[in-house]
């Protein structure tokens, strides 16, 4: 049982003790029978000799190692990064650790990650999936008895708790609000179909259009990586041709952010050339002129009930899979204007 400090092992203990490695072991560690006066002189021992055993190392051999994994889309993306402050609040409540490592969207990336995570005997896992349907190493996961939360997304077959948001409902009634202010030239800016936001996102955008009766244009439609600068060079590509649109939304934070530099970048003005909406909030939202309308997911719920979920399994809880669906909510600001007063 090596030590973290001056190199000083169990076994050195056991000789400044006078006593067997096995019976220095039961003293330090507080299991089976030892002597008052022999345990005495083995904490003694090894306090002279600052030994400090190596907890992780116990905690793996005994399959206990108090730590949770959480495999996030990606870290970088603000929602992701709230998620993962409020998780490991959480669980240092209830002394757990958390280890996080993105799947960067990637689903080969995303099996390493898990197979990574179950060879360290990591005790639970909190995942946003990569992918919707290709995820029979998540099914595998789950029916293997590892206790186990979506968050953000859910994947087929996978039965096991969840926490996401009605995401299609967002998506809807921020399309709605456009519509409602004269906009029927409406562009999307989304990311990778195999999301599982990503696709209820746009059934709320194509749901809003078809119930007032405006066709789907799938040139205003563009896909676009999760990232600041993607979302630049595909606004601009939106918003080059002649007939472009009136207004835009997006899907997440960080595209809304890339939306507004590349409309800045063209000299295009919002609300008075361009109205946008996008799916989450963030804090430049409020700091720009005009602060911009967002749909807002309950964030300060969702990481704290996940990670409820998970150590309620990982005390052994056996209930059916609970399945939590919050609403999201329109934040109105002043980034959408009537079509005709634009």
């Amino acid at each position: 049982m090596p030590a973290t400090r001056k190199g000083v092992t169990l076994k050195d203990v056991a000789a400044a003790a006078n006593v067997s490695r096995a019976t220095a072991a039961r003293a330090l560690n507080s299991y089976g029978y030892v002597g008052d006066e022999t345990a005495t002189r083995v904490v003694e021992a090894a306090d002279r000799l600052g030994y400090r055993a190596n907890r992780v190392a116990q905690a793996l051999r005994s399959g206990q190692l108090p730590i949770v994994g959480f495999v996030p889309g990606d870290i970088q993306n603000p929602f992701f990064a709230r998620i993962a402050h409020d998780l490991e609040v959480e669980f240092r409540k209830q002394g757990h650790g958390l280890l996080i490592s993105s799947s960067e969207e990637n689903v080969e990336q995303e099996k390493a990650v898990l197979e990574s995570l179950r060879s360290l005997s990591i005790r639970g896992f909190i995942l946003a999936p990569t992918s919707a349907t290709d995820n029979r190493h998540i099914v595998k996961l789950a029916r293997e008895g590892a206790p186990l939360v979506l968050i953000d997304r859910v994947a087929k077959d996978v039965r096991c708790d969840s926490v996401v948001v009605d995401n299609e409902g967002g998506a809807r009634e921020a399309v709605d609000y456009l519509i409602a202010n004269g906009h029927r030239r409406i562009a999307l800016l989304r990311d990778e179909s195999r999301i599982f936001t990503a696709q209820e996102r746009f059934a709320g955008y194509q749901g809003a259009l078809q119930s007032h009766g405006i066709a789907l244009d799938e040139t205003l439609v563009t896909v676009s990586r999760s990232t600041v600068e993607h979302a630049i060079e595909a606004t601009i590509r939106l918003f080059s041709r002649r007939d472009r649109p009136t207004a835009l939304f997006t899907v997440d934070s960080l595209m809304t952010q890339g939306a507004l530099l590349g409309l800045r970048s063209m000299g295009l003005t919002i609300p008075h050339d361009v109205a946008l909406v996008g799916f989450d909030d963030f804090n430049l939202a409020t700091f720009t002129d005009p602060q911009i309308t967002v749909v807002a997911q309950p964030i300060a719920e969702i990481g704290p009930l996940a990670a409820s979920f998970l150590l309620e399994r990982l005390a052994g809880q056996k209930i059916p899979p609970r399945n939590v669906r919050f609403p999201t909510r329109l934040v109105v600001r002043g980034s959408v204007a009537p079509l005709n007063k634009a």
